[in-house]
């Protein structure tokens, strides 16, 4: 799917007309219709404002598969950092840090199922 068959798809999954979206974007219909048939593509800051008022990223409307959020970057929870601590108080740090890995890609693992 195009970003003009995005833009039209999420138009339409609002029940909205190609007026009332132009009128809202503060651009001209026949602008917005270019967009939708792929005879003109939105500026970034256009995409920005589609983005936002539909709720989607902007790589979502230019086609772009979403990123995943990588489990590593999230923050452990305090019970997360017991079970990664108490399994043993006499480990180095590096023990400690691969422990707290092993947590954080189990979390991403059961996300999965």
């Amino acid at each position: 799917m195009n970003i003009g068959e995005r833009i039209a798809q999420l138009r339409k999954s609002r029940s909205m007309s190609q007026f009332q979206l132009a009128k809202t974007l503060n651009i001209a219909t026949s602008t917005l219709g270019m967009y939708e048939t792929n005879k003109r593509k939105p500026n970034m800051e256009m995409l920005e404002k589609l983005a936002d008022f539909f709720g989607v990223s902007v790589d979502y409307l230019l086609g772009r598969p979403e990123k995943e959020k990588n489990a590593s970057d999230e923050p452990l929870t305090e019970n997360q950092k017991l079970v990664a601590y108490s399994i043993d108080p006499d480990i180095s740090d590096e023990e400690r840090q691969d422990i707290i890995e092993l947590v954080k890609i189990a979390m991403k693992n059961r996300r999965r199922i």
